[in-house]
């Protein structure tokens, strides 16, 4: 499907699916796509859907629709295209770009691979090459056997440095700097930064660099008269002696601070100037006075490299602010889908409110303390899904380290099937314990241990209501690194396929009676100890909860070889 992202604005990182005949996009309410962009038209544009995709129509806007940097009337769109509305950056995108089946096919018709049992290969073999030796040769040049190999690899060893830096690093100082480190192997700078334009046209240095780290301390004078010229005429330029250059040389940086030769190159990405590389030498007052200094540290090889290394840079910068905008997409969309789940528990809940308090009044009313009773026990209900909500939400959105302390989980358990037994006796649930002897104690936070163990059998409880002689049984064992706490039930089981979402934060099957946090929290809790909780299932046999905390503190000992452990499943009338 296609969709829109967009990467510049006040609505960076908000993404939009076209998936209708006709997509709007303005400053106005009505808009499918709306922008909070000032310079947006209350109705600026739309998306016409096409038999080959979507074609962008300005309806009349007051500033403009540009594509590509070219402003349009009408223009089909194609996958990476850029789309400028106001202030406003937009990513074009059509989705799967995998070839047609029909295509894949053809193709593989016009293929056809021969064979020959009577060739022997080995005899007509003159030379093999270890696949390792492409990246081999491209970092060190100067080991190539031929002269004219080792200078064709001199050449292509920054760039392919440069592509190797840019296709890992995503952090943008990071990733700037190290071009600059490429840029000074081979061009003979003294100083050299990297200026990007901002969303309101300023010049902002992102990164720079010094030959001489006596320097580094030093107010970095580069001149704007130069930058100027690169950004207005799109160029870069070579200048060999910057003070007598008529061009230039009126500018206070240039005379001020001895700069003799500058190369100052456009940083061209796909669509737009993102900014320029600049890099120049400087000579002091006295060195100039005496006519010491040599001149022509730049050549045009050094001009022809660094207006490579600048796209290269540039298309790296482009992809480094795509990815931000994807990851923050993402965020806002999680967000949206945390915000709509909560949303429909506390919907619930003040449902639950208002009946208990109508129920409430209207025994007040009457003077019927029945009614009033059971108006309470409704409210306190809901006011006690309420505390678990929001005891849910901090649980699983803080870190934090377990106060521990030497705990016996035979008594944990103990106080659970306890504070549970009325409910499991209201909905005829057989709850029952069977409990280990001399269990040893063991390192864990006795409230995070009683909040992760009344989760778990509160749900095996809720899972057995309705079943025929609907059991739940919580038991204690240990051996010489893990105590386990397993609660096992009858219930109808969890299907395969939904195994994996279980532990997904709003992800509930009680509906308006879960809040979906219980199962996140409770393993949350259970690996801040450096345990687990272990979920095993089978549909109309039951399921089985196993919460596995260490002998020994987590603080001192490494259970990561013991992770995927995973105790055979039995069913409940086995254990």
């Amino acid at each position: 499907m296609a969709r829109v992202l967009v990467i510049k604005g006040a609505d960076e990182g908000k993404q939009f699916e076209l998936d209708e005949a006709v997509v709007s996009v303005g400053r106005d309410g009505t808009s499918r796509i709306r922008l909070h962009d000032t310079e947006v038209s209350r109705r600026h544009a739309e998306f016409r859907a096409k038999d080959d995709g979507y074609v962008l129509v300005d309806v009349g806007s007051a500033n403009g629709t540009f594509v590509n940097n070219q402003r349009i009337t009408e223009v089909p769109l194609k996958a990476g295209d850029h789309v400028a509305i106001g202030q406003t950056l937009l990513v074009y995108s059509t989705g799967s770009t995998a070839p047609p089946a029909a295509e894949t096919s053809d193709l593989a018709e016009k293929i056809s691979l021969i064979t020959r049992p009577d060739l022997e290969l080995s005899s007509a073999i003159i030379k093999t090459i270890s696949e390792a030796e492409g990246s081999r040769l491209l970092t060190k040049p100067d080991e190539a056997a031929s002269p004219w190999l080792k200078n064709a690899l001199a050449n292509l060893a920054i760039m392919y440095e440069a592509s190797q830096a840019t296709s890992h690093i995503l952090d943008l100082g990071e990733l700037l700097n190290r071009i600059l480190e490429l840029v000074f192997r081979s061009v003979p700078a003294d100083r050299g930064c990297v200026v990007l334009t901002t969303e309101t046209g300023a010049l902002a240095p992102k990164a720079l660099r010094w030959r001489k780290e006596s320097e580094r301390q030093e107010l970095f004078q580069l001149s704007r008269t130069i930058v100027d010229h690169v950004l207005q005429e799109r160029e870069g330029v070579l200048v060999s002696d910057a003070a007598r250059d008529e061009r230039f040389n009126t500018g206070e940086s240039i005379v001020r601070f001895g700069i003799r030769e500058v190369i100052c190159v456009p940083m061209r990405g796909r669509h737009e100037t993102l900014g320029v590389l600049y890099l120049d030498t400087q000579i002091t007052a006295r060195a100039r006075a005496k006519h010491k200094t040599a001149l022509g540290k730049f050549t045009e090889d050094h001009l022809a490299l660094a207006i490579a290394v600048a796209h290269q840079a540039a298309l790296a910068v482009e992809e480094t602010r795509y990815h931000h905008a994807l990851v923050q997409a993402e965020r806002l969309a999680a967000i949206g889908q945390t915000i709509a789940a909560l949303s429909h528990h506390i919907k619930n809940i003040l449902q639950g409110l208002r009946s208990g308090s109508e129920i409430i009044k209207m025994g007040l009313d009457e003077k019927n303390d029945k009614l009033v009773q059971q108006g309470w026990r409704v409210a306190e209900k809901n006011q006690g899904k309420i505390y678990d909500l929001v005891m849910d939400m901090l649980s699983y959105s803080k870190e934090r380290v377990p106060a521990v302390e030497p705990t016996n989980v035979n008594d944990a358990a103990k106080d659970i099937v306890e504070l549970l037994q009325p409910r499991a006796h209201e909905l005829h649930v057989h709850l029952e314990l069977s409990l280990g002897e001399n269990l040893p104690q063991v390192p864990a936070d006795p409230e995070g241990l009683q909040r992760a163990l009344l989760n778990i059998v509160g749900n095996a409880i809720d899972a057995v209501e309705g079943r025929p002689e609907p059991k739940v049984t919580v038991g204690t064992r240990a051996d010489d690194q893990w105590v386990r706490i397993v609660v096992l039930d009858n219930g109808v089981g969890i299907a395969p396929e939904k195994m994996a979402d279980i532990f997904k934060p709003f992800v509930s099957t009680k509906g308006a009676r879960g809040t979906g946090l219980g199962l996140p929290v409770s393993r949350k809790i259970l690996r801040e100890h450096g345990g687990d909780l272990i979920v095993q299932s089978q549909v109309g046999v039951g399921s089985k909860f196993t919460l596995r905390l260490p002998l020994k503190s987590p603080l001192t000992q490494d259970f990561a070889a013991t992770a995927g452990e995973m105790p055979a499943f039995r069913p409940p009338e086995e254990e």
